[in-house]
């Protein structure tokens, strides 16, 4: 049996919390998602003026140090661990991916495989996109900020550039001061919703909402975007709900005993 055909199983985290140590937040929250990829880690933080990245090979207590976390100072996160489903295994495909123009940003965290990266990633060439790694995230990445400066609001723009995706994702995205949640029409991969305090937690499984003492509200719905920002929660269709087609292997392989997917453990 050929193995690599089986590492399709990445863990994706997000905060919105002004005011929390959201770099600290999101470390444990990919600490308790380490089960679902251990080649690269990554964490995105923005402090609504610009986009900070630290990301390497390497387990989450191996690539990120205390001077790390002090360095991402901001109110909104993203996090990742991979396993290479798109690309190979090198620092270049580490994620989150993240595009900043000098006007528009957004980074892009990422749990699936697309089945259309190389039609993509010729369209988006043509466009003046140059691609830095051999992974799916960057098209997804590129295809968000080609709507942003069309001019589209973030929500719309995310609209705009899953509609052209084939293939699994669940994406947890943040602009300057936007944390967007996304999930494929079939909900292939598992994506929880949870509230702090002081915000909103996003994650692959809702173990990483348990380590960060956030409550469980719900799964991200298929096809559906939500967007938390200062004004709180908000919910659109991203895309026609199609047949629920969850993996399987979510539930006796990739995730955690104590996560509960579905309603189920």
């Amino acid at each position: 049996m050929d193995t690599k055909k089986w590492k399709e199983e990445c863990g994706v985290f997000g905060v919105y919390a002004p005011g929390e140590d959201v770099a600290r937040l999101t470390y444990f929250g990919l600490h308790a998602l380490q089960h679902r990829g251990q080649e690269s880690a990554g964490i995105t933080v923005s402090n609504k003026e610009m986009l900070l990245t630290y990301k390497n090979l390497g387990l989450v207590t191996q690539v990120f140090s205390d001077s790390d976390l002090d360095s991402l100072k901001g109110d909104l996160a993203i996090g990742h661990v991979r396993y290479s489903t798109t690309g190979s295994t090198r620092i270049e495909n580490a994620q989150p991916c993240v595009v900043d123009d000098g006007r528009y940003s957004v980074a892009v965290a990422h749990n699936g495989n697309l089945l259309n990266t190389r039609q993509l990633r010729e369209m988006l060439s043509k466009e003046g996109y140059a691609f830095k790694s051999t992974s799916d995230t960057e098209a997804i990445a590129y295809l968000i900020h080609k709507h942003l400066k069309l001019g589209f609001p973030p929500e719309e723009a995310v609209a705009r550039g899953i509609s052209q995706l084939k293939g699994a994702y669940s994406l947890v995205i943040i602009t300057l001061d936007q944390l967007i949640a996304v999930r494929d029409p079939y909900g292939i991969r598992p994506l929880a919703v949870g509230k702090m305090n002081s915000g909103y937690v996003v994650s692959s499984e809702t173990c990483g909402l348990d380590i960060v003492g956030a409550e469980f509200v719900r799964e991200v719905q298929p096809g559906e975007i939500i967007v938390f920002d200062s004004d709180g929660m908000f919910s659109y269709e991203g895309l026609p709900v199609e047949k629920p087609s969850v993996c399987m292997f979510e539930f006796i392989y990739f995730a955690r005993p104590d996560s509960r997917i579905n309603g189920k453990t």
